[in-house]
């Protein structure tokens, strides 16, 4: 199968390179980018005698005749434009940002302050919750890739939404990425000063990701009420934790719900539960397409919390969108992501 990148000199575009390069079905075909005419290990030392390909600029009839998928791996509002002109072509779209994400064009809007994709593209969209979604994924066409923060958001809270053990109007999520998340344009928030020894918010009740997680949320559980969503920068390069605070319905104990959790994601090789009494570190996902998530029921307040750790540029971008690539081919979802941890 051939595969076009496009956004290769991003961080979520560097990490498919990484992925797609010992894939054993997916070829690197061309890759592409604002900044053309060199090498990719031009841009990416690391990359020298490993991918020494060009980058080329887009031609999308070149793209739509020669490739059987392609990643967009841009900004939102980016993504947008590419994706209107590659939807008449004969070639799957995978996109890593949010712009085919929600269904609501109006909430776009309000969150992304942009202009929305049409509502013929968002219709036909698929999103990419591998775990969730793979009868969609199979027979997509595009696929909306999930974001970081929702991935292990919604991973974490799924069992228990659909089983409606959850007072509808108690979701407290408490995240915490690494700066990677911020991408690679530099920022006065993101420089080194800035960041090392440090820990602080940001977007306070007005991040992007917000509608996403509540959107998905509702489909599982329409009584569903608006999330406290709460984001923090943390002083690494890679990994998300979120740790969730939920009131619950019924008298549940920590034994019963890991039964739940590992009964559900029983076969789902990449979300792994964590025995009773254990919870995970982001280190413990680190470069891999895992989502680790750990459990406990505190019996004065009658909360659970849920603690989910993924690598955001993995599981949280270019690991899940592989993993859809993967899925709508009709592979293992579990091809060419078979990393262990990168550990200490």
């Amino acid at each position: 199968m051939k595969v076009s990148i496009i956004g290769v000199t991003g961080y979520s575009g560097v990490e498919l390179l990484r992925i797609l390069h010992s894939h054993p079905v997916f070829d690197i075909h061309s890759i592409h980018s604002t900044k053309v005419d060199r090498s990719i290990s031009e841009e990416y030392p690391h990359m020298l005698h490993i991918i020494d390909k060009k980058v080329e600029d887009i031609d999308f009839d070149r793209i739509g005749e020669e490739s059987d998928v392609v990643f967009l791996a841009t900004p939102s509002g980016i993504s947008k434009r590419l994706v209107e002109q590659l939807i008449d072509k004969d070639i799957k779209i995978i996109d890593l940002s949010g712009d085919l994400r929600l269904k609501d064009s109006s909430e776009y809007i309000q969150w992304y302050k942009k202009d929305p994709v049409k509502n013929s593209i968002l219709t036909e969209s698929v999103y990419g919750l591998s775990e969730w979604n793979e009868e969609s994924i199979q027979s997509a066409k595009w696929i909306a890739n999930p974001g970081c923060y929702p991935t292990a958001t919604l991973l974490g809270l799924a069992p228990v939404i659909i089983e409606q053990f959850v007072e509808p109007a108690s979701i407290i999520v408490d995240a915490k990425s690494g700066t990677s998340g911020a991408g690679k344009t530099p920022s006065n928030g993101t420089l080194y000063t800035e960041v090392n020894e440090n820990l602080k918010i940001y977007k306070v009740n007005e991040h992007q990701h917000t509608p996403e997680i509540e959107q998905q949320l509702r489909m599982w559980n329409g009584e569903i009420k608006p999330i406290t969503f709460s984001t923090h920068l943390l002083p690494v390069t890679r990994g998300i934790m979120t740790t969730i605070y939920v009131q619950l319905i019924e008298d549940l104990d920590t034994d019963k719900l890991i039964d739940l959790y590992k009964n559900t994601y029983e076969k789902h090789p990449f979300v792994r539960i964590r025995p009773k009494g254990t919870f995970p570190a982001i280190k413990e996902v680190c470069s891999t397409n895992y989502c680790d998530i750990g459990l406990h029921v505190d019996k004065r307040t009658g909360r659970l919390t849920i603690v989910s750790v993924i690598d955001n540029l993995m599981k949280g971008a270019a690991g899940q969108a592989v993993q859809n690539a993967n899925i709508m081919f009709g592979l293992d979802q579990q091809t060419g992501l078979n990393f262990s941890p990168l550990y200490p």
